[in-house]
């Protein structure tokens, strides 16, 4: 591990980490308020037109949407183990976890292309490719207009964390994340957290409706 020292700014490497770690937070609190804006204004339609939605529901791809879920939450047990790691030194442990962790980001963003695909092709895409089914009405169309903003704007979140992670990977190959200093890794194990969190509400919200 280098020897590093604080930016101009702070006192000490504790400080900096610290206020790091703050403005993650303040971060995240602007990002609930979005997507909690989000996931509210889709139950209030919901719970308008259930049927419909529920209907619509039917058409996502659960194996995709579940196997997603064992993705992030197996990349958040190794975002973890990654600090862990950097905390204690081990740097070919810390090497090893971020690699694993930015592969089920990008493992989860495949799938979710691939489904987007299948989407496309079942002509659920609403202004680009949609055909309202027989059966189906109106307000079918508008669970998917959530669904695409949703997911796609989560898509966008990780894709982004994806980076970060690369970008810690990158540091810890140079040797300049480990003791005394981690906090750079922690502030983007904070961020990939909350994207995870945010699929598992996504996830029941999204493509569990009408198949209990």
């Amino acid at each position: 591990m280098r020897a590093l020292r604080p930016e101009p700014q702070f006192a000490t490497l504790a400080q900096q980490a610290e206020v790091a770690q703050l403005g993650m937070w303040v971060f995240i609190a602007t990002e609930v308020v979005f997507f909690g804006a989000l996931i509210f204004t889709y139950f209030v339609y919901r719970g308008a037109y259930p049927a419909d939605f529920a209907a619509a529901a039917y058409d996502t791809k659960l194996w995709c949407g579940s196997l997603n879920v064992a993705l992030l939450l197996t990349s958040s047990l190794s975002i973890v183990l990654a600090i862990e790691a950097a905390a204690e030194g081990q740097r070919r442990a810390l090497l090893l976890w971020l690699l694993i962790t930015a592969l089920l980001g990008i493992g989860f963003l495949g799938i979710k292309g691939y489904e987007y695909l299948a989407d496309y092709r079942n002509q659920v895409v609403p202004a680009l490719n949609f055909l309202l089914k027989p059966g189906h009405r109106p307000p079918a169309e508008l669970f998917w207009v959530f669904y695409f903003i949703a997911t796609g704007v989560h898509a966008i979140h990780l894709t982004i964390g994806v980076g970060l992670v690369l970008l810690m990977l990158e540091r810890a190959r140079r040797g300049t994340i480990g003791p005394p200093y981690y906090a750079p890794l922690e502030v983007v194990g904070l961020y990939w957290s909350f994207v995870d969190t945010v699929w598992i509400f996504l996830f029941p919200a999204l493509y569990l409706v009408g198949r209990a």
